[in-house]
Formats: structure tokens, C-alpha cells, sequence
């Protein structure tokens, strides 16, 4: 199986996870704002279970924007070891291109077609 990554798939997932992460906890915020204006208009069981409603709901935003930082950030980090690596693959193929022999290269081209 070959594996072949373009050297930038992980910055540009990266940006976009970044911006819809953005966007989920904008309409996150937009949600909770929404029954903002209940808020104080209710009494007893309904006060009660808009409370709830409102604690329930900032977890929630809070949870999902922080897994959401946290894969972004795991995303930049692979992207990092990514071109890490490649650049010390890169580094080591020409620190020890000089001390290829290449002298079959000329018997070789003695049986070329011409």
C-alpha cells in the first residue's frame, strides 16, 4: 500500500477545522443567546428547568470548543512532525548522495542501444 500526503493537506485541514470549529461554537452561542430573553420571565418549575437548560447547555459549548481546539492542535502537530520528517529524509539522502559510487553507471552505458 502507498501512502502519498500533498505537503500541504494537514495546514489546510487545519485552517478549515479551525474555522468550522469557529462556526460550531458561534452557533452554539447563538442557540443559548436565543433563550436568553426567557431568562427571568419564568418561575418555579419552568425557572428551575430553564436554569438547567442554560448550566447543560454552557457545558456543552464548553466541551465541544475544547475537543475542538484539542484536534486542532493535534492536527498542527502532525502537520509539524510531517514536514519534520520530510525535511530530515531530505537532509539525509544528500548528506549521503556524495559517498554513492557510481562507477557501474559507465560499464552500463556501454550496452545502451545506440
Amino acid at each position: 500500500m502507498k501512502f502519498s500526503m500533498g505537503a500541504d493537506v494537514l495546514s489546510s485541514l487545519s485552517s478549515k477545522t479551525s474555522v468550522e470549529s469557529d462556526d460550531m461554537k458561534t452557533l452554539v452561542d447563538n442557540f443559548i443567546a436565543a433563550a436568553e430573553p426567557l431568562r427571568g420571565k419564568m418561575s418555579g418549575p419552568a425557572k428551575d428547568a430553564f436554569d438547567k437548560f442554560k448550566l447543560k447547555s454552557d457545558e456543552i459549548a464548553v466541551t465541544m470548543n475544547n475537543a475542538l481546539v484539542g484536534i486542532c492542535g493535534s492536527i498542527e502537530g502532525q502537520d509539524k512532525s510531517f514536514k519534520q520528517g520530510a525535511q530530515e529524509g531530505a537532509d539525509v539522502h544528500s548528506a549521503n548522495e556524495g559517498s554513492a559510487n557510481f562507477a557501474g553507471a559507465d560499464v552500463l552505458a556501454r550496452f545502451a542501444p545506440r
